[in-house]
């Protein structure tokens, strides 16, 4: 049956890289991806499937029912894209300015639909219920997938699959990690509030620019010096904004960052000891702040034995060459929540462009994939569900 399967899905890669790049040239950012869905859930509707628009948001979740009893598998794929614009020279770019695919969400869909269909035409073969998540606004918290799951994208799942195309690996790897692999990612704004004054009278004032440069300075101790070399974390500060004319000592300073961790406890400290800096740092020099931290994503940690079972799945697989195990990625992605609820497994399938000097990192402007990892994507994913399927339809 899974050979079957895997030739279907080869004779509809063409149909997977047409829908790809269809969304690419029509992205949408996060929070906004009504036209997105909507192409989402009329590809649904015209095949028949049962599907759901609007959940939890812009959210869309189809179920093809096999014919047969068995678990309920759930496969996810984002569609949100970012606020970059795209510099690509392909006849596929972005028509939208300042927004393209810049993380491989539109892969991840045609991936995801193309799938769809095929397991539709073969319904008669599943032994239970498949779940298409189609999330929103993975790029931005809150997320998507949160109000996904209290809109009841999960009810009655037992288990979920999820992967991602992964430009910085070859085409034919596959990436996993039992237990923490990607990491909580929170945010902290905070802003200085000295004195101002004119360029050539420093002393009358208190300079917001100094005390920030100082701020910056004193957070890289905390992960140097506070937290145990051994738990990994991160401290950010990605934009500092303190514009005034040449010859003007700032009245404030904006400062935001991130922060990524994997334990609880690490990120709960790190959150504590940013305040003890900045109020120190501040009290020194006679100004006030106001800081905020802001919890966003909790870290994806894998289940053991769906991890497992993902790996065995993917050594069946044409098209995968290797398998290994990824180190821990600082990213953050909300699939997270997904697993905090049912048991499952995030994975990363390979798909650096060919040519190496087309590889460009997540998020960059001439970012872009190759394409033939959206079919090994395909297969593992319907490997993984049709053999999860199978295993314990009896159980």
């Amino acid at each position: 049956m899974i050979d079957h399967l895997f030739t279907s899905l080869d004779n509809h890669f063409s149909e997977m890289v047409k829908i790809r790049r269809y969304l690419h040239m029509h992205p949408e950012v996060s929070f906004k991806e009504v036209k997105t869905a909507k192409y989402i859930y009329n590809f649904y509707q015209k095949l028949g499937v049962d599907v759901r628009a609007n959940v939890g948001g812009n959210g869309v979740v189809a179920t093809i029912k096999g014919d047969n009893s068995g678990p309920t598998v759930a496969l996810r794929a984002d569609f949100d894209a970012l606020p970059i614009q795209d510099e690509k020279d392909v006849p596929y770019k972005s028509t939208v300015p300042g927004v393209m695919h810049a993380c491989g969400h539109d892969g991840h869909t045609a991936t995801l639909l193309v799938l769809a269909k095929v397991l539709f035409n073969h319904r008669h073969l599943l032994n239970g219920n498949i779940v298409f998540i189609h999330q929103h606004a993975e790029e931005y918290a809150p997320g998507g997938a949160k109000s996904m799951i209290e809109d009841g994208c999960l009810d009655g799942v037992d288990v979920i699959f999820g992967t991602h195309l992964w430009a910085t690996e070859p085409v034919g790897k596959i990436q996993y990690r039992v237990g923490p692999f990607m990491a909580a990612a929170d945010r902290f704004e905070l802003t200085i509030n000295g004195k101002g004054g004119h360029g050539a009278q420093p002393h009358k004032t208190k300079d917001a620019i100094v005390i920030g440069s100082q701020v910056v300075a004193n957070l890289q101790q905390i992960v140097s010096r506070k937290v145990d070399p051994i738990q990994p974390a991160v401290v950010t500060v990605g934009s500092f904004v303190a514009e005034n004319a040449f010859n003007i000592i700032a009245d404030t300073a904006q400062l935001i960052g991130t922060v990524r961790t994997f334990e609880e406890d690490v990120r709960k400290q790190i959150e504590e000891e940013i305040e003890k800096v900045v109020s120190g740092t501040c009290s020194m020099s006679g100004a006030t702040y106001d800081y905020q931290f802001v919890r966003g994503y909790p870290a994806v940690v894998n289940h053991l034995d769906e991890t497992m079972f993902l790996i065995k799945a993917a050594q069946q697989v044409p098209g995968v060459e290797l398998i290994e195990e990824s180190p821990q990625q600082m990213g953050g992605e909300d699939f997270a929540y997904y697993l905090q609820h049912v048991k499952g497994t995030f994975f990363f399938t390979g798909a650096m462009p060919a040519n190496d000097t087309d590889a460009y990192p997540h998020h960059h402007p001439k970012f872009d994939i190759d394409e033939r990892a959206l079919l090994i994507a395909a297969k593992t994913l319907c490997k993984a569900a049709i053999q999860y399927q199978l295993e314990y339809s009896s159980s």
